[in-house]
């Protein structure tokens, strides 16, 4: 993570934003000293904050009921049955607006963008590079056959199972009907 490096700090917590209490907590230079079981004791946030207050009601809201209706036609979806499906369709699209416009309100300077969503730290990253070592272990395993140069496996390889084992291609072999080339399944009545 970006955060973790040495001198990177987040802005601290405001009571609007309940995202930045967690991160500048692990971005500050004690982070590797702070007990873990500790931080983790205390929630930062929860997703009470993030929903809109019934108090705090805009007084236009951001989707209309015909929008709502355009919406749906665009995405296929069935129109409200009733006024009150379509008021809670409306509530609920209120409170996913307010959740993603308070997730953008979230500081992000000095956070270094996901390029996925998996682990990038260093060891991981060289353990997805796919390197010449890598490239001539897997080029070991094919062989050039016939006029046009096609490559194969070299037999052996393809029909191994992980454990070791050889597959011996009857893929039936297992199953306890079979009628021809197919497997047959008891749905049972």
């Amino acid at each position: 993570m970006a955060c973790l490096r040495a001198g990177a700090r987040l802005p601290q917590l405001s009571s609007r934003n309940p995202f930045r209490l967690g991160v500048s907590r692990f971005c500050s230079a004690k982070a590797p000293d702070a007990d873990i079981e500790t931080i983790l004791a205390t929630p930062s946030w929860s997703v009470r904050s993030l929903l809109p207050d019934q108090a705090s009601q805009p007084s236009s809201p951001s989707v209309t009921p015909k929008q709502l209706h355009h919406l749906l036609r665009l995405s296929a979806l069935p129109q409200p049955a009733s006024k009150e499906d379509e008021q809670s369709m409306l509530n609920t699209l209120e409170s996913q607006i307010h959740f993603v416009k308070d997730i953008q309100r979230v500081d992000t300077t000095g956070v270094e963008p996901l390029r996925s969503i998996r682990d990038e730290s260093a060891a991981a990253v060289q353990e997805t590079t796919v390197g010449i070592e890598h490239l001539q272990a897997a080029m070991a395993k094919e062989q050039v056959i016939g006029r046009r140069k096609r490559i194969q496996r070299v037999p052996g390889d393809k029909n191994t199972r992980p454990d070791g084992s050889i597959w011996d291609g009857n893929a039936l072999g297992a199953a306890s009907r079979t009628k021809g080339k197919y497997f047959v399944v008891d749905t049972g009545k």
